[in-house]
């Protein structure tokens, strides 16, 4: 029943959001606006209204946007460089969670010396306590996937190594305040929508099936699995729904306050894995591909046949009364989405990939899968992998 609580970032929630970033204690007198490279962002004019809204609050600004999806650890050394040289004493991420993510790991070398692999634990990262504080923070997502808005936590790709590791937890990462405006979120196309709302219902998920779980975060997990059940459908369908994003964009949030207290579990260190190799695979595409083997296997191993029924019933089955009716509702869920069709091969993945994949998964994020119920070896693991094909 024991549990740890801490989620200092102020967060605005709600239709319209963005529009009280103005009103809000900025962090800093200069800002370093980052978003990803791609056009979302100008196009749709919220990086036009962020830039007059931190204006208005007397805040300078300079924009940087090269970050991709999975952010490659050679874009934050370049964007710390950046903010270095153009003394930003604060960061504003405008994006989904690869931006956030970003954010939060060039804060901390815009203030810290050498490379950022110096402060990553596990794989080859050397795990350096930081040092200096690393900037403060405003997130405002545009996307409902992630969560990164109110953890300390940043997931980083090492191109040089093939390694994707979550690094972080220091208290100074959390955001110090997050809009979360679902407006923003209208956008975001049908398939990606989905890829998002996945990636959050896997974090409630995960966390609700972990050795770490405890009756603060099952309360969370429980009501973000609820409403990504009740909504996402919706909003993949309708975009423009706003009802439903709003309720999935909740469901984020909430996922990523879950993490907070407890862990996820070993399927995450499994897609880091595939990202890590593949780097156009999306975060919630590669949960996607390996969700129906991985679950189903921790169903025949009963390791908590009651939640696998309490989740089902959340997920909408209200008759729920076996484990592996969890799975089901996972698959007629995939389906309403419009993502039961994705294949390994629609981004290059390879089945003789598999065991080394296993393995990299372990090496580099070993610690998630401490938090399985169960232990899960390489040979297990690979046979997952090669299940999902």
């Amino acid at each position: 029943m024991s549990f740890r609580m801490y989620v200092p970032t102020r967060i605005i929630f709600g239709a319209g959001s963005l529009n009280k970033l103005s009103r809000q204690k900025m962090p800093g007198k200069k800002a370093l606006v980052v978003i990803s490279n791609g056009k979302s962002t100008k196009a749709n004019g919220y990086l036009d209204r962020t830039l007059q809204a931190l204006e208005q609050s007397g805040v300078e600004t300079i924009v940087f946007d090269k970050i991709m999806a999975n952010p490659l650890k050679s874009t934050i050394m370049e964007g710390g460089a950046f903010a270095k040289a153009n003394g930003c004493d604060c960061i504003v991420a405008l994006g989904g969670g690869s931006v956030i993510d970003a954010a939060k790991a060039i804060s901390i070398m815009a203030t810290n010396d050498g490379d950022l692999w110096d402060y990553v634990y596990g794989g080859t990262g050397k795990g350096q306590r930081i040092a200096a504080n690393p900037l403060p923070i405003i997130a405002i997502t545009t996307t409902a996937g992630t969560g990164s808005e109110v953890d300390a936590f940043s997931v980083i790709s090492n191109e040089e190594t093939n390694e994707k590791i979550g690094l972080g937890g220091d208290p100074r990462l959390f955001p110090k305040t997050a809009i979360v405006d679902p407006e923003l979120m209208t956008s975001v196309p049908p398939r990606f929508t989905a890829y998002q709302g996945f990636d959050a219902l896997f974090h409630s998920v995960e966390c609700y099936i972990s050795k770490s779980a405890n009756l603060m975060s099952d309360m969370y997990a429980l009501t973000a699995i609820e409403n990504i059940g009740q909504y996402l459908a919706r909003a993949v369908v309708n975009g423009s729904d706003l009802e439903a994003r709003e309720h999935v964009a909740f469901a984020n949030t909430l996922s990523g306050v879950v993490m907070t207290m407890c862990s996820l579990t070993s399927e995450h260190a499994i897609e880091h894995a595939m990202s890590a190799y593949h780097q156009d695979l999306p975060h919630g595409a590669g949960l996607l591909l390996i969700s129906i083997p991985y679950f189903t296997h921790f169903v025949n191993q009963h390791v908590c046949d009651d939640r696998f029924i309490r989740m089902a019933q959340a997920l909408g089955n209200a008759d729920a009364a076996d484990p592996m009716d969890f799975v089901t509702a996972l698959a007629e869920l995939k389906k309403a989405c419009g993502v039961d069709d994705l294949n390994m091969s629609d981004f290059g993945i390879q089945k003789e990939e598999a065991a080394m994949l296993a393995q990299n998964a372990r090496e580099t994020m070993g610690a998630l899968f401490k938090a399985d119920r169960a232990p899960l070896s390489d040979e297990a693991c690979a046979a997952i992998i090669e299940k999902a094909f």
